[in-house]
């Protein structure tokens, strides 16, 4: 499977928060739920980090 673009993972992340805030989830969907929500929290982390170094390098480069 592909990883996912920023915007699908954050898309994909704020349903999985809102269904989790719902509540009516059961047990072993929260549990999976969550575990992919941290799984796309960092995938969403990492395309920032790299999108930061990348306009740092181009900043430096433009200066």
């Amino acid at each position: 499977m592909n990883e996912p673009t920023f915007e699908q993972a954050m898309n994909e992340l704020e349903e999985i928060v809102r269904r989790l805030e719902d509540g009516k989830m059961p047990l072993e969907e929260a549990v999976k739920a969550f575990e992919r929500g941290s799984e796309l929290k960092q995938i969403c982390e990492t395309k920032l980090k790299d999108a930061q170094l990348k306009i740092e390098i181009l900043s430096e480069k433009a200066s």
